[in-house]
């Protein structure tokens, strides 16, 4: 449980040390939860318990293994959500959740737990009733599976207060820059047939592998495509990630071979436009199955809100070469931006850390965003 509860609001540069501390605490007491995607009740009911002693049970409503908590409910005001996923990927570490030196080791150190540390310590710290905004904390399960899984979608189905966002922050790892918008994601399984015969005599039957050799080159040698959304740079690229045979057996010629291809594509375009491209690639060699669609967001850099994150300090304003959830606000009307404080990094990496330093200046530019929030015409 927090030892910061019966601290008062105050300004970042008041806290000094106790927040460094309390921040690094809160970051080491979240990493020690396990969370792998399908196992966030236990880091869940730990949010829960820790923000509703500090807010109240009133504050906050349980949505499965998610969490919408009510920060400051203030119609007319500008509507902000921080949102966080509370589940990591399944990594490798040699050693418990740490701190050494001024790295924090743990899995999810870096994506996102850092954000959620910064979330929680805003919950529990800010003067509520001075802030120049309505705010709601999101912490969501399952964000690093398939769209189709992602609870946050049946969240934003259910909550018309999270459709109602002028601004939604995804505190994904940003090494605390304002990235703007995302790529959209789309993975397909192609589908080379062949026919079988003994490995003895391969010309009795037709290999599948060798059916998708020139489909492969043609990835291998197709460089990547810049395009221009709103002044803002996205890199559209096809990569092959995962191929298997059907598995009759290794002196069996094989007669089917799947390739499973993620497709990255910059906004507006869509899931169905992306897989049609790649498609017109394989041509009549294979079949094409689409089997995880996730849209592309746009960046939103003349919003007003994000004009105003943009000038609280961030380290600088690029954009997102990968998908996050600003896509599934942008989908439904909702600007979002992905600012977070974790090592972008060491994402996913074996032994994933984050630096310390940034959870400071993470908290500090969100704090001065939402409490020096100027009034927007």
């Amino acid at each position: 449980m927090s030892r910061n509860r019966d601290i008062p609001a105050k300004q970042p540069s008041a806290l000094g040390v106790e927040l460094t501390r309390a921040l690094r605490d809160t970051l080491l007491e979240i990493t020690k939860i396990d969370s792998p995607i399908g196992q966030e009740r236990a880091l869940c009911d730990h949010v829960q318990a820790r923000l509703t002693a500090s807010l109240g049970k009133a504050a906050i409503t349980r949505f499965q293994d998610s969490l919408v908590v009510r920060v400051r409910e203030a119609p007319g005001l500008p509507r902000i959500g921080l949102v966080g996923h509370l589940d990591t990927v399944r990594t490798v570490h040699d050693g418990p959740a740490r701190i050494e030196g001024e790295k924090l080791y743990g899995a999810g150190a870096a994506d996102m737990k850092s954000g959620l540390a910064v979330m929680i310590e805003l919950g529990e710290r800010l003067d509520r009733a001075a802030l120049p905004c309505d705010l709601t904390l999101v912490f969501y399960e399952r964000e690093e599976g398939p769209f189709a899984e992602n609870v946050l979608g049946p969240m934003i189905e259910h909550f018309e207060l999270l459709r109602s966002f002028d601004l939604a922050i995804c505190l994904e790892p940003s090494d605390n820059h304002l990235q703007l918008g995302c790529m959209g994601s789309a993975h397909a399984t192609v589908r080379f047939r062949g026919k079988t015969s003994h490995s003895a005599r391969p010309w009795q039957g037709d290999n599948a592998i060798y059916k998708s050799l020139a489909f492969l080159d043609t990835l291998r040698t197709r460089a990547p495509r810049d395009v221009m959304v709103d002044g803002h740079l996205f890199r559209e690229v096809m990569s092959p990630t995962v191929a298997q045979t059907t598995g009759r057996g290794r002196n069996v010629i094989p007669d089917e071979f799947d390739v499973n291809v993620n497709v990255r594509f910059a906004p507006p375009r869509k899931p169905e436009e992306a897989i049609a491209e790649l498609a017109s690639l394989v041509g009549a060699d294979a079949i094409v199955e689409a089997t995880d669609l996730s849209p592309a967001g746009r960046p939103h850099a003349s919003h007003p809100l994000v004009r105003w994150l943009a000038q609280c300090g961030v380290a600088g304003v690029q954009t997102k070469q990968a998908w996050t959830d600003v896509a599934r606000f942008d989908a439904i009307g909702v600007p979002a931006v992905n600012f977070g404080p974790g090592s972008q990094a060491q994402a996913h990496q074996r032994n994933e850390f984050t630096e310390l330093g940034l959870l400071d200046t993470g908290y500090a530019i969100l704090h001065k965003f939402l409490t020096e929030l100027p009034k927007l015409g």
